[in-house]
């Protein structure tokens, strides 16, 4: 592991996370398809030496959507066009295991991590919107406890046949005409629950082995999950008490599996603002808040629930009682809603804007943005952060207001000292499970 600093993902979110970002005036109201606006914000972050930049997904709309997910880029797609013009940053991609094969998964993430130099990384995501199950002929969509046996079996299935290649497997002879080694061309053969997968996969291990594998797990099936598989893990905490506490549950979970806790990277998502001073400050962030309007927030407070419709309660009354209403669709984050609901008497206007609205830990002047940052960071919160801009140059104030200071106090790195998503966050290539043990047969 490396000296331990901060790390710093950015969110390229085309025309915003919420509903109303793209109607702010020096927005550009097509970036979500906008490749020069991905190539834009992937060299801001690229510049102030981020670990990687991350696209988010899914694979269900309606007409009420986020204008974001209702017309955007596929993750590996865009991805792949930005490995070709930028050379440090990580390239990190949303992929669903509940609508996806391990072959098909294992084979787009390892062309990637080649185009790129082994810059890859893969975000873990079983899909809680049950709409989905209607885009590819499914007659139902999994339950929350299913889909987490899914994700297992089929993020196990991927890394064996990442495998399928050792690193030196191609000796590309013309002399002897030996192109590769059989004995280091191993095939899978696994039969479980969800899937049957022979391999081998049809393309070579990168420069860093293996991509890296990013989860957001809050629910307990989803912790365990991630403390299990992941390398680092996006979480939405919705305070600091709150990312504490599950930075502490996270890597007592990893010890528990007997992995290194500090090879775990707890990394909260970040709406910041910033301001050259409290006038400015107050300013951009009214801006902000002047973007989400009620309606919108009710769609967006929906979407945990299955997209459910909150309009048909009255706004001023106390929360709903929902039953179990979100246990198989987002159920970590729809279990905290109802809670924090309880726990401080919201109604649903009050829960649906504070749920919509950006909160004010990371909004302030450059030195109050990265003070709290470091604390976050030195007190246990977070191992590092992802960047999700909310106003159009919020993404380059941030780098270039605040990414310095990090800097100057050692928290962030001022050059890359590799080539690689693994360089980029200190760890090491893993083994292939198949250098020591060539005990299957060779494919001709």
């Amino acid at each position: 592991m490396s000296k331990r600093q901060i790390r710093l993902g950015a969110m390229i979110h085309g025309v915003g996370h919420g509903w109303g970002e793209w109607r702010h005036p020096q927005a550009l109201a097509d970036a979500s398809v906008n490749f020069g606006f991905y190539k834009q914000q992937a060299k801001l972050a690229e510049a102030a030496k981020f670990d990687f930049a991350f696209i988010a997904d899914s694979l269900h709309i309606h007409a009420r959507s986020s204008p974001h997910y209702l017309n955007r880029f596929e993750p590996l797609t865009i991805l792949s066009a930005l490995a070709a013009v930028t050379e440090h940053i990580g390239l990190v991609a949303t992929v669903t295991v509940s609508y996806t094969e391990p072959f098909q998964v294992a084979r787009q993430f390892a062309s990637l991590d080649l185009i790129s130099g082994g810059r890859a990384g893969w975000n873990v995501v079983t899909s809680w919107l049950s709409g989905t199950a209607d885009n590819f002929g499914k007659a139902e969509h999994p339950p929350h406890a299913v889909r987490y046996r899914i994700a297992r079996e089929h993020v196990d299935v991927v890394k064996g046949l990442w495998d399928s290649w050792e690193d030196d497997a191609f000796t590309r002879d013309k002399q002897s005409g030996q192109f590769f080694d059989p004995a280091k061309l191993h095939t899978l053969g696994h039969q479980g629950e969800f899937f049957k997968v022979k391999g081998p996969l049809n393309i070579q291990r990168s420069p860093q082995g293996q991509p890296l594998i990013f989860q957001a797990g809050v629910s307990e099936e989803g912790r365990n999950f991630a403390a299990q598989n992941a390398d680092a893990i996006f979480v939405s905490p919705e305070s600091f008490d709150d990312a504490h506490a599950y930075y502490q549950d996270l890597k007592q979970r990893a010890s528990r599996h007997g992995r290194n806790p500090d090879a775990l990277f707890i990394l909260p998502g970040i709406r910041p603002i910033v301001g050259r001073d409290a006038e400015e400050v107050e300013k951009r962030y009214q801006q902000a808040v002047d973007l989400v309007s009620i309606e919108d927030a009710l769609v967006a407070l929906g979407r945990p629930f299955n997209d459910y419709d909150f309009s048909q309660h009255d706004l001023d009354a106390p929360f709903p009682d929902l039953g179990t209403l979100g246990n198989d669709s987002h159920k970590g984050t729809s279990d905290q809603l109802k809670q924090l609901a309880r726990d401080e008497g919201l109604t649903l206007r009050e829960l649906a804007l504070r749920f919509s609205r950006p909160r004010r830990d990371f909004v302030g002047t450059p030195a109050q943005v990265a003070d709290a940052l470091q604390h976050w960071f030195e007190q246990g919160a977070a191992d590092g952060f992802i960047i999700n801009a909310l106003l159009p140059d919020g993404l380059q104030s941030f780098t270039e207001q605040v990414v310095p200071l990090l800097q100057a106090r050692g928290l962030v790195r001022s050059a890359y000292t590799g080539t690689t998503l693994r360089d980029n966050f200190g760890l090491s290539v893993p083994e292939n499970r198949n250098t020591q043990r060539r005990t299957q047969p060779a494919v001709a």
